[in-house]
């Protein structure tokens, strides 16, 4: 994000994640960058002391103690505060992006920007804005009026003519080529060895690779030996210039996520100069661009839902009709012994009865800091507030569910082939059901998928997935020897006279397996 900010704006964000953190808040929330704009020296600063939005006023509305600071706090490091931002605070920073893009200054976001995007991101902080007169309409003008730019098209009565293309030309073509070209092959190897030895996802690593071959092969149309004879690195300006943020990696996710923006960066300039070339050479670079930017998601979701699926071995699925002692106890029980995901699935309910049983769940839950997922109803996920929804392949897509749902519950689907399950990775899931693997009664399936399908995904795909269908004490080690590490079960919990002692019977044997 920091290559589109300015010194203020940055300024400005760096202090927000302060405030967030000297209050103990877990995220940054549009409070702290408003707190964070009027204490720093910047423009939107100038604005609401213009409109005579003072620290009391400020105070009053937007309490101060809500912050958790005094005034003019001392500006840290954001990685020395590492909270990430609310929903609300990433809406304002990208409305700040879209304004300062139409104003033409696409690498320049301003603290007036992220007042802009303030005022008009709907939360309690652009109310406030409101009150005194500062909405997004008024913020407009005056960031337009002090920038120089309008949002209205200039009309020009000249043409600009260029000199045919010298060789000096084509060798500064060259060089920009081959220098972007050894930025994406070197960011897509260390992409590569992430996928490979930390997340030990086979897919993903075959698909990264399958990249490098393809940029590989598009760049065969380019004379080779004109990209080496332009090559100039001892007199490039550019190997002396550094940030200190290119010098700092936290984390594996870091080195990940740094070097996903050097690829995509990368095949961006290539796609550009690849085209005084060749059409055909910028059509095709252009196409793995953005097959990267599908790899980043489908990269980033498996390694984020590792940590969020941390210890979660088994999931109980509940139907009230199959629990001999009715589903509360049954869940009660489950997550005594230590189930780490219940999912509600019931279709006899109405919807009013789904909702109260949901609530009743999702407080069970929570006490156990277990999840709680709701059979294809992601609207009634959001009433209820459950950690996300568990669609199938007839019911909603994941991207319609996440449309409902949001960003930061998790879509769940089920997969009963390898190339459904390859699928739903690109598409986003964050974790998929891959069954039936036995005979249920919950479900009829005209086919199993059976232990080859769990042996397959135990052989490509990293992204947790559960085996499902039929299984039970008896029947969950074949599963475990083809290479499932989670399960998700029903009436092997449900249908029994003990459902915490089956529970914990299966989490025996899956962690026995695990440790073997």
């Amino acid at each position: 994000m920091e290559q589109f900010l300015t010194e203020g704006a940055q300024r400005a964000l760096t202090s927000a994640t302060q405030l967030a953190g000297n209050s103990a808040a877990d995220e940054v929330e549009p409070l702290h960058l408003l707190w964070a704009l009027w204490l720093t020296e910047s423009r939107a600063a100038e604005m609401m002391a213009d409109h005579e939005l003072t620290a009391e006023k400020l105070d009053s509305l937007c309490p101060l103690a809500a912050a958790g600071t005094k005034l003019n706090p001392p500006i840290q490091h954001a990685e020395e505060t590492a909270i990430p931002q609310s929903s609300r605070t990433r809406s304002v920073i990208f409305e700040a992006q879209r304004k300062a893009a139409v104003l033409g200054r696409h690498a320049e976001v301003g603290s007036e920007h992220l007042l802009w995007g303030l005022a008009t991101v709907d939360s309690p902080v652009a109310a406030v804005l409101r009150q005194h007169g500062l909405d997004g309409e008024t913020i407009s003008n005056r960031v337009s009026e002090t920038s120089g730019f309008s949002e209205e098209p200039i009309d020009v009565d000249f043409n600009i003519s260029w000199q045919d293309r010298t060789e000096t030309d084509h060798t500064d073509t060259l060089r920009i080529i081959d220098a972007a070209a050894n930025r994406a092959r070197e960011g897509l190897r260390v992409l590569e060895d992430f996928v490979r030895f930390t997340l030990d996802d086979a897919r993903l690593t075959g698909l990264l690779k399958h990249c490098r071959h393809e940029l590989t092969q598009a760049l065969k149309s380019v004379d080779q030996v004109g990209l080496l004879e332009a090559r100039e690195t001892r007199h490039d300006v550019g190997t002396g210039i550094s940030t200190q943020a290119e010098s700092l990696r936290n984390s594996p996710m870091d080195v990940l996520q740094a070097n996903f923006k050097r690829v995509q960066e990368a095949t961006r300039s290539l796609e550009e100069f690849g085209k005084i070339l060749s059409p055909s050479l910028g059509e095709a670079i252009e196409k793995l661009r953005y097959q990267l930017y599908t790899l980043e998601k489908a990269v980033l979701l498996t390694r984020v839902n590792h940590r969020r699926f941390e210890g979660r071995r088994l999931y109980l699925l509940v139907t009230e009709a199959l629990c001999d002692r009715g589903s509360g106890p049954a869940i009660r029980e489950a997550l005594a012994a230590g189930v780490g995901i219940v999912q509600v699935r019931e279709k006899s309910m109405s919807d009013r009865e789904l909702i109260e049983h949901g609530k009743r769940v999702r407080n069970w839950t929570r006490q156990a800091e277990a999840l709680f997922i709701m059979n294809d109803r992601a609207d009634l996920a959001m009433i209820t507030d459950a950690d996300g929804v568990h669609v199938g392949q007839d019911e909603l897509t994941i991207r319609e569910a996440r449309r409902i749902v949001g960003p930061d519950r998790l879509v769940g689907v089920s997969t009963h082939t390898i190339q459904q399950a390859r699928q739903a990775v690109l598409d986003g899931a964050d974790y998929l059901g891959v069954g039936p693997t036995f005979p249920s009664k919950t479900k009829q399936f005209e086919q199993l998928a059976g232990l080859k399908f769990v042996a397959q995904v135990a052989q490509e795909i990293s992204l947790p997935w559960f085996a499902i269908g039929g299984i039970n004490i008896e029947n969950i080690q074949p599963v475990l020897d083809a290479g499932a590490t989670r399960v998700a079960v029903s009436n092997a919990i449900c249908g029994v006279a003990d459902p915490g002692a089956a529970a914990r019977t299966l989490l025996q044997q899956i962690c026995k397996r695990l440790s073997n």
